[in-house]
């Protein structure tokens, strides 16, 4: 008989195992805490893996205990924390981590203090994002400069206020941060000329820069700052009615000879700029014109015919596409992955159904406010075999014409579905059981359809995560349904369903084992008893998150077993 160190296998070999085993599983998170305690190796093992760590207010108690057991962390996201996140960053800062990447975001200030002691203690820093700041300082940037020399990524778009009552020093700063690669300024109202300028002489590596909304840029300026930097790959910004597309701007893009993503979201552009991008052979790999004006189709067929590599593109609200335009331009898309077709209110079935025939790699297609469903499938046709298509994520969000029938299509020209969003579309029914039967979907939204059905689904569900059925009219029969088919859904929301009941809920959250977040928000008729909750949470140990129903307040002492459970009540 063999002796159990004949089946012993060094730390090394299950690494490389468990490696591949959640890298064809895909999610790495949903897996690790089953393996984790199954043996404190690998316990030990898979908190190695974990390289990123999302804190919140109800993280800090556990904090020191996590930076100890993570000990590979190189991402920290603190946008979420509300108490003081000076004494937060120096509690970090003192545990040996390689940090790399640091998100401050969505805070009235940036934390100075706390900032700068970090800086001094982990110098590994390459990536800080601080977007959606409520209040700026000169200082702040001069500290970032000072701190972090070896910064490649920083993000200090959407501030709300920003306290310059003079000039800074932008040459010393962009001096000061020579790696810079990606630079996001969206909304930065005191970029002018000069600061883009000094930005691409001075950082040699700049590749990636998105300027969107800076309202003291001018055409001549962006024109002159580019010709000092020719090796950028990706250029955001937009053209304000005040600005023009000058001759200058568009020599200067022209000189881009690597430039491979164009995001020119909410410009004034003209058929001159396009046609002479077409006519430079400019091969872009990403091209946003998210709600432009100004152009015409015949100047965007020029540019989209001669670029093979295109990858992902972006028309939304281009009023003038029909379904026919469609289809000419996509026969010559053969590389597109997605694609956004919003608010492009001529376009129907037939639009999608082009797509998917003539784009052999795209795999997400936005068309939100269409017309997909009014005229029906019938005579839509094709030898194509779809099996092998790479089609996986549908947002048709919006769509007010999209039926049951429409629906059913989707399971012919997309089999390998996993993302489908329809929320907001009221004629879908029991269309949506057919989906599920037939296509392996991971995420379906369904929000606000009203006469959503899914009383039919007797059949298993196995991949299906997250289901959204927030603001519709479904009842416990639904629910039972849902806890008999989908035992693997991770979250469930079901926010304003007014017929649902206790009874309902139980069942999902005992039988869907792997459970994690179900959001219960305004659902009147679910009890809120402590007895019926503390037996639904103890019977589902992954439970983490309870959105929770009127008249509940998680705070009263009666619940502090739950909490004490590690079950957050929100």
């Amino acid at each position: 008989m063999a002796t159990i160190e004949e089946f012993y296998l060094p730390e090394d070999c299950w690494e490389c195992i468990f490696k591949r085993f959640l890298n064809e599983c895909g999610d790495h998170n949903c897996y690790l805490p089953p393996l984790s305690v199954f043996s404190k190796q690998f316990l030990s093992i898979t908190s190695r893996f974990q390289s990123s760590l999302t804190i919140f207010d109800q993280t800090l108690p556990f904090l020191p205990r996590l930076l100890q057991r993570f000990t590979n962390l190189t991402s920290l996201n603190l946008m979420h924390i509300t108490r003081d996140r000076d004494t937060l960053l120096i509690q970090i800062s003192n545990f040996p981590l390689q940090v790399k990447s640091l998100n401050l975001s969505n805070h009235h200030t940036i934390p100075a203090n706390g900032l700068r002691f970090f800086s001094q203690k982990i110098t590994t820093l390459t990536s800080l994002i601080c977007s959606n700041i409520g209040y700026i300082q000169k200082s702040d940037l001069y500290l970032i400069a000072e701190g972090f020399p070896l910064l490649e990524e920083l993000d200090l778009s959407l501030p709300k206020e920003i306290d310059f009552h003079d000039e800074f020093d932008i040459n010393a700063i962009t001096l000061a941060l020579p790696k810079l690669c990606k630079v996001n300024l969206y909304g930065n109202y005191y970029i002018n000329d000069s600061s883009i300028f000094y930005l691409c002489r001075n950082c040699e590596f700049l590749e990636e820069v998105v300027m969107f909304n800076c309202k003291n840029l001018t055409d001549n300026g962006i024109a002159s700052a580019i010709r000092e930097r020719p090796n950028l790959r990706s250029f955001s910004f937009n053209l304000s009615e005040e600005m023009s597309t000058s001759t200058e701007l568009i020599d200067s893009l022209r000189s881009l000879e690597r430039l491979s993503s164009l995001d020119l979201s909410f410009s004034r552009i003209s058929d001159q700029l396009l046609s002479s991008l077409a006519d430079k052979g400019i091969n872009l790999r990403r091209l946003v014109l998210r709600r432009c004006t100004r152009y015409s189709y015949t100047e965007i067929f020029n540019l989209l015919s001669i670029s093979c590599f295109l990858q992902h593109l972006d028309l939304q609200n281009a009023m003038f596409l029909s379904d026919y335009r469609v289809d000419e331009l996509s026969k010559y898309l053969l590389s597109l992955v997605s694609v956004n077709l919003s608010h492009c209110r001529k376009l129907t079935e037939s639009t999608l159904f082009s797509l998917v025939k003539n784009c052999p790699f795209l795999d997400e297609i936005r068309m939100e406010y269409t017309c997909i469903g009014k005229f029906g499938v019938e005579k839509l046709s094709s030898s194509t075999n779809f099996a092998q298509m790479e089609m996986k994520s549908l947002h048709l969000a919006y769509n007010p014409f999209l039926n049951d029938e429409t629906i059913k299509w989707f399971t012919s020209i997309c089999p390998n579905l996993e993302l489908l969003d329809v929320s907001n579309c009221s004629c879908i029914s029991e269309g949506i059981v057919e989906v599920l039967r037939s296509c392996k979907i991971i995420y379906l939204n369904l929000s606000s359809c009203p006469e959503v059905n899914l009383h039919g689904m007797n059949f298993e569900v196995p991949k299906l995560e997250v289901l959204n059925l927030s603001f519709t009219r479904i009842d416990d029969k639904t629910l039972d349904a849902i806890s008999k088919s989908c035992l693997g859904l991770l979250q469930l929301e079901l926010e304003r369903c007014y017929n649902i009941t206790e009874k309902g809920v139980k069942q999902v959250v005992e039988n869907c084992t792997r459970l994690k977040e179900i959001n219960l928000r305004h659902c009147c008729k679910v009890s809120v008893g402590v007895s019926l909750w503390m037996g639904m949470v103890l019977s589902s140990p992954s439970l983490r998150k309870i959105m929770t129903p009127p008249h509940f307040f998680p705070n009263h002492r009666k619940w502090k077993p739950l909490l004490n459970h590690g079950c957050f009540l929100c």
